[in-house]
Formats: structure tokens, sequence, C-alpha cells
């Protein structure tokens, strides 16, 4: 059987009628194991996954826990506390397509309860600790991969206990597939003090891509560069002006610390020249291969044709001659030696290596300085996670972290904006577990935005252009009745300003007052939104937008028991609005997510407590006064 039969069948089985749930996950489990190449285990459902087999999760804003920048253009990150799954679900609608880069420190499943199932601790010696854990990240990462944008790609941290068995889940082609598997990063914690036979000094972290064609070539601006630069910068202030004494000196000083704990130079030591423009190193000028240019160049000196490299140069005559006018040419002492072209310091970069030193106490004893008391193990170290993302993201990059303990990714990303200007986003999600949430991930971030003092009573300054928002995950019941459709629809708001990025909340539109449970309106100065919970405003709603001069078109969310939303009623400002059918769009979406489970529509019995209809418009004008509250 070839894929495509494959993935026709495991469709039908899916969506064929008479089977229990059991009965199916039986079937597509023998369809899944019979497989030429790949990983198999035995699927154990989640408690979780069951109970949104009838409940909907949405999300709603705890507002008192918003720390709202005093700048218009601050980024909104997003911190929800909840099951990663469900969350997850909820952003599937909000975030389809539009992460660009997840980085993720799932439980390593060590046996020494640090991964819970259904609530219990996993231990050694539970038979199914590995299909247990295998099933859990296979459901997350699948939803993980349908938020990655095209260029969107993903690092899992993990150790032994379970990378191998995560590099063959990810290489399946029903998920990353192994021809987007960009590479493996080794990093160095703390030494193991207590091994049996080894001690284990490392972790990982594995990265894919949603599709690596996509992907341009990741280089930064050195960082290492820059410290070298700012020595430089640091011996001239001192008043040495001789050119021979400044790179005496710093050829010393980059030599002494070139692997010291401080510094790491390797691969920049070599920028140890120095001349009236700065700090540069000769860059090689001999081709490698055959075919090189061979151009003649005329020493300045001597007036004599320079030696060539026996393979030609490397650049074209074009492109040393402008090197020679910006005076970014070595020239030997005489035509014997061979013209280099000077590469300067600021244009040094460098690319993301497999393998680095952090030192995973030093991780700790940081996060303890901003908390003020050890709350939290074993965190990532802040320098390795804005590491990845520097490298994998641009400044207006949106990234998401769906086990987000101490909030390290949101810090790092922060940090990152404030170096280079970025307006990077960056969504948490975690649970509650022991406080965590509260106490380390969402305090720590909170302290990182308004400044805290340190343990040496030293003032560190907030990173204040930053919006950070706390979200909680809620319900609503599958059971598509009219009563449940408008309760999602009324739940959905906080998830439409999320998607939207907008939450600037307007009490009048057009002169008229706006209710909670009626309609609501958005307007930051560069985007309009409207959402709509009772379809009698359409008519007059329809009036006031016909009057209105509009730029970009306003985005409608309006509430309809089908897919129209009312294009009809909206046919004369057709021009000025962009419709959304809602629940329809929430239910299209989590489908594509949700444990396998038809839909249940109420009976007309059961659909008959549904919430009271508004009275119609009084006078031409909205009078709800008595119907909802005010928004």
């Amino acid at each position: 059987m070839n894929n495509n039969d494959r993935i026709n069948l495991i469709h039908r089985i899916s969506e064929l009628e008479g089977l229990t749930d059991r009965e199916r996950s039986a079937l597509l489990g023998l369809l899944r194991a019979d497989k030429a190449y790949g990983l198999v285990w035995e699927d154990k459902p989640e408690a979780v996954e069951e109970r949104m087999q009838e409940e909907l999760p949405v999300l709603k804003e705890v507002k008192e826990r918003a720390l709202i920048s005093d700048s218009p253009d601050a980024p909104n990150h997003i911190l929800i506390e909840g099951d990663n799954l469900e969350a997850l679900t909820t952003l599937a609608y909000t975030h389809a397509g539009r992460i660009d880069v997840i980085y993720i420190d799932p439980p390593y499943n060590t046996g020494n309860k640090d991964f819970v199932y259904n609530d219990s601790f996993v231990d050694r010696e539970d038979t199914y600790r590995h299909s247990k854990w295998l099933s859990f990240m296979n459901r997350r990462l699948r939803i993980a991969k349908q938020l990655l944008s095209d260029k969107g790609v993903i690092f899992i941290s993990i150790d032994d206990n379970e990378a191998a068995n995560l590099r063959n889940l990810c290489d399946d082609h029903e998920l990353f597939s192994e021809n987007n598997f960009l590479g493996e990063i080794v990093w160095e914690t703390a030494t193991d003090n207590n091994p049996t036979q080894i001690s284990t000094v490392h972790e990982f972290v594995l990265c894919y891509a949603k599709n690596r064609n996509n992907l341009e070539k990741w280089s930064v601006t050195s960082d290492k560069a820059a410290i070298i630069k700012a020595k430089y910068e640091e011996i001239v202030n001192n008043g040495i002006t001789d050119l021979k004494e400044i790179r005496k000196k710093l050829k010393a000083w980059i030599k002494e610390n070139k692997k010291s704990n401080e510094y790491d130079l390797s691969g920049v030591s070599h920028y140890d020249y120095v001349d009236e423009k700065g700090v540069f190193y000769p860059g090689n000028s001999a081709n490698t291969k055959p075919g090189g240019y061979t151009f003649d160049i005329i020493h300045p000196a001597t007036g004599k044709v320079c030696n060539k490299p026996t393979n030609g140069y490397r650049w074209p005559e074009r492109t040393f001659w402008e090197a020679a006018k910006r005076g970014d040419v070595l020239w030997g002492e005489d035509e014997k030696s061979i013209p280099k072209i000077k590469k300067r310091i600021e244009t040094a970069t460098e690319l993301l290596k497999s393998c680095y030193y952090e030192d995973g106490r030093a991780a700790t004893a940081a996060l303890t300085d901003i908390l003020g008391e050890k709350k939290f193990n074993n965190p990532k170290p802040l320098r390795l996670i804005s590491k990845l993302i520097n490298f994998s993201s641009s400044k207006t990059s949106t990234i998401l972290d769906f086990f987000a303990g101490s909030g390290t990714t949101l810090h790092a990303t922060m940090q990152l904006n404030a170096e280079d200007g970025g307006h990077r986003q960056c969504i948490l999600v975690t649970n509650n577990e022991n406080g965590i949430c509260e106490n380390v991930t969402y305090e720590r971030n909170k302290r990182v935005i308004q400044g805290y003092t340190n343990p040496k009573g030293e003032q560190v300054t907030g990173l204040t252009g930053n919006t950070l928002r706390y979200y909680k995950t809620d319900f609503v019941s599958r059971t598509r009745s009219v009563q449940n459709m408008r309760r999602l629809v009324n739940l959905s708001t906080d998830m439409l300003c999320i998607k939207e990025d907008l939450y600037a909340e307007q009490p009048t539109f057009c002169g008229e007052r706006t209710y909670k449970n009626i309609f609501r309106y958005f307007d930051n100065g560069r985007k309009q939104m409207l959402v709509i919970y009772r379809e009698e405003t359409i008519d007059r709603l329809v009036e006031l937008i016909y009057g209105m001069d509009v730029t970009d078109r306003i985005k409608i969310y309006v509430f309809s028991p089908s897919e129209d939303p009312w294009e009809d009623s909206f046919c004369d400002v057709n021009d000025k609005v962009e419709l959304c059918a809602l629940p329809a769009a929430i239910y299209n979406a989590y489908r594509r997510v949700l444990p396998k489970k038809k839909d249940t529509v109420a009976t007309p019995e059961e659909d008959a407590a549904t919430t009271h209809e508004a009275e119609n418009p009084v006078n031409g004008m909205l009078n709800f006064t008595d119907e909802g509250d005010e928004a």
C-alpha cells in the first residue's frame, strides 16, 4: 500500500459510522503499525483529550494581571494558564500558520517523577512509560506543526531518556519528516556528581523546519566580534594612539581570554589587526579552486605587478578596486606579497553551532536573583534560548513556548527586542501545578518588565516596552445548541483580540453605545474590529458603517447559526467590511485538531432553553439598556 492509499484509508476509517471510539482507534493503530519503517507505540488516551470530546476550550483574560506598557507600540505577549493541549487547540484558531519559532522544554521522562500523565506520575516501573510519553508528545506536536508558518521552525529540548524516540517521532513523514531535520544541538550542562558509569554533562536541542526549502541561511552579527570591538575601543579611550601598540595590546588580550570562563572568542580571535579605521583581519585572497580571477594588481609602492595566487583571486577586479578605494586593502611591503582585502569586524557574522557550553547552575542562580528566592530547579539558560531565537527569527516574528516552565523564552524574547529594536511577540503556555504559572512564570516576567532589586541590593532596570496579558482556559459544551453556540461566541472575544492583536476596546461606535452581550467595538487607530453577538443589531450597524470613511476594511465577527455571515445584510457596505461567521470559523479550526468525535446537534426540545432574544431597535437607535451590560 502506498502512502496516498494509506492516508485515504485513514480518513475513511475516521469518518466511518457505527464504530466505537475504541474500535476506531484499534483499526487506525493496526493500519499505522503496518509501516516499512517508523516508530510504533501503543496509544494511551489522556483525560484532557477525552474532556475535549465533550467540551470546547476558549481563553478568558485575567485582566487584573495584565501588565500594560505606556508605549502604544509595545508588543503584546501572552501567558496562558492551563493544560497545553487545550491551549494549543485555541491557538489552532488564533494562530494557525502564524508561529515562526517554537521552543519547548517538555518533560524528559526520566522516571524520577518529572512526567505526569492523567494526574499520576510516571515512574521507571511503568510498563507503558515510553508509550505514554510518545502519545503525549505526538498529540501536541501535530498541533504545533499546524501553527508553524511556512518558514517556521521548532526547537525541542530533550536528554538521553527520550532523545532517540523523539527523533524517530519527528522524522515520521506524517509529522515533520527527516527531510526537514535541521540539526541537533548539544549543550553542556553542570556535571553529574553521582554517575553509575558515565557522568552525563549534556542535553540536546532537536531542530526541525516545517519546510526547510523555505528557509534562508541563518547567520547573525557576531556577539564575539562585538566583544573584541568593545575591547579595542577601551584601549583607544585609554589614550593609546600608536597602531602597533594598540594591536599588541588587543592581540594579547584576545590570547588571554580566548577560552576564559567569561569569553568564548573562538572563531573571531583572528580579528586582531588594527588600522586607522578600526579592527579587521586580512581576508584570504587565494582561490582554492582553479579558474579564479587573474587580473594584474600594481603595487602602490614599487609600481610592479603583485604576485598572484596559484588559482587566482577569490574576488573579481571591481570588488578589489572598490575595497582599495575604501582603504580596505592590506598591501605587503612590496609586490612579492599578495594583497588582501580587509574584513572589518563590523561585518563579522556567526552561524548557529551544534555544540555550546552553558552552565545550568548559573541559570538557576540567575532566576533566583530575579525571584528573590529559589522557586524553580534547572531553568534553561537565558543565553541559549536567546541564541536560538536570534538565529531563527526576524524582528517581527511570533514565538511560542507551550512548556513554558519558568518563562525563559519570554524573557529571552524581550531582551532580544531591547538589543536590536525588534517587535517580536511571545506566547507562553503552562499549567499552574504547584503555583508555577502564577508564582514563577508570571512573577519572573513581571519583574523583568517592571524592574527589580537583586540580592546584592542592585536595581535592575525593567524592560518596560512590553505588554503582558494573562489568560486562563474556559470551556463550552460541544453540543451545538443555539444556547451553546451563543455562549461560545460570547466567550470567544478574548480569543478574537489575540487573533487580531487588537485590544483597544471603545465604549461607542459612531455615537452608539456598545454593550457586552450585544456588540463590542475595538479600534487602536490602525485597525478596527466589530464583534456582533445579536443579529438584530445588524441593520442599524450597517447604517452607521454606510456613513463612515474607511481606509482599511473593518473586521466584523458576527454570530450566525450557519456559515453565512449575513452577507446579504452587509451588501451595501461590502467594500468597507471583512465578514466572518461565528462560531462556524471556530468549529472549523477546532475540527482539524480535536479528538475525532462527531459533534452532536441539539434537538428542538434540548434547545428550548436558549438565551433571551433582544427587543427590536427602538426609533432607529440601539436601546439595549435592559438587555445586557454596557461594554
